[in-house]
């Protein structure tokens, strides 16, 4: 059976050649053709001998996830639908449906991407949270949403490009995987991107952000926080009854920031729910003594019992924080008509909004 080169390190690439009977720099050459050039032929990789093009094409593949419908936004935004696994199902590759984001602007484009099918921690204000956990994503399904996106957007790219792991899943619970593909993002000599420009977001699971706090090379880190106290939080992340706040913010205050890394809190803006100035006040305390920045985040409407809050409530919470010393940014999610915002990726066919259906 061939085996799947997508997803794989320079180094595992080096030892399938070796297997094969090649010459050991030819591992780096596949590696990159396939992540700096994008080149996902193998007939297309002419770094490469032709007789070794040949048995690649025998012995080996590359398989991207499969674009099943894209969704134009009117703000330019492109939500991609993806086809992953199959065709023979198994506990790893099983077929699902994924989605990831393309966001153009202000010279950058800005990518996110899926790390699980669907997700198992269920958020309550989050559509995702409606499909469970499906399956992991392999790393070479992680990285390929990049590629993609990358790749069909070639003519119009800016010079610098952002990777947001907030799409379905929690990352680390798909940690190894998830990682696989970061460092490939990291490499110079893969995807190239600077750590700054990729931002791993977690619900809060700790072991997980203790051990990424060990790995020489990381992205940076966004904790979803979306409550003031325990008791919200319990209500509206379950998450929280296995890793509280008090446990979740202790393991942050310990976590090894680089110099002028900031920690980013996001925290969607739920209307009557979380969004009054106690609850603002009651943040501040919360991140004392950590590095910290908010990003406050409208709620995104979808077929869930919330709503979003008022512009002047958005304003007044922004005012708190920012009066009490932590940065606070309010971040308007893009893509909401093709359902590609925060909280709205459910792997959806159609580009009507759920909620325009009722």
């Amino acid at each position: 059976m061939p085996v799947e080169l997508l997803g794989k390190s320079g180094e595992e690439l080096r030892e399938f050649v070796l297997s094969l009977g090649e010459r050991p720099y030819r591992g780096p050459q596949i590696y990159h053709a396939l992540y700096a050039e994008r080149r996902f032929d193998f007939a297309e990789m002419t770094n490469l001998p032709a007789a070794l093009r040949a048995r690649l094409a025998e012995d080996a593949r590359i398989t991207l996830p499969r674009v099943l419908r894209r969704f134009p936004s009117v703000d330019g935004s492109i939500r991609y639908l993806f086809s992953i696994g199959g065709p023979l199902p198994n506990e790893v590759a099983k077929p699902a449906q994924i989605e990831a984001v393309f966001m153009p602007r202000d010279g950058r484009q800005t990518i996110c991407i899926s790390t699980q099918a669907g997700c198992a921690v269920d958020c309550h204000f989050c559509l995702t949270a409606q499909l469970g956990l499906i399956r992991n994503l392999t790393a070479g399904e992680i990285v390929g949403q990049v590629l993609i996106a990358l790749e069909e957007n070639r003519g119009q790219l800016a010079p610098q490009t952002n990777v947001v792991l907030m799409g379905q899943g929690e990352p680390l619970l798909n940690y190894d995987a998830t990682m696989a593909a970061v460092r490939i993002l990291l490499d110079a000599k893969g995807l190239a991107l600077a750590p700054r420009h990729v931002t791993l977001s977690t619900s809060g699971i700790v072991p997980g952000i203790e051990r990424l706090g060990q790995e020489k090379i990381r992205p940076s880190l966004a904790i979803s926080l979306n409550a003031s106290s325990d008791e919200q939080r319990d209500a509206l992340m379950p998450i929280n009854r296995k890793y509280p706040l008090e446990v979740l913010l202790d393991a942050c205050r310990r976590y090894p920031l680089r110099p002028r890394e900031y920690f980013t809190f996001e925290y969607v803006l739920l209307g009557g729910v979380n969004d009054t100035p106690e609850d603002a006040r009651r943040v501040v305390r919360l991140l004392a003594r950590i590095r910290a920045k908010v990003n406050l985040i409208p709620w995104n409407p979808g077929n869930l019992p919330y709503r979003a809050p008022a512009q002047e409530t958005i304003d007044e919470f922004q005012r708190v924080l920012v009066e009490k010393g932590v940065p606070a940014f309010v971040r308007y999610s893009r893509g909401q008509d093709v359902f590609a915002a925060c909280g709205q990726l459910a792997s959806i066919e159609s580009a009507i909004p759920v909620w325009t259906q009722l």
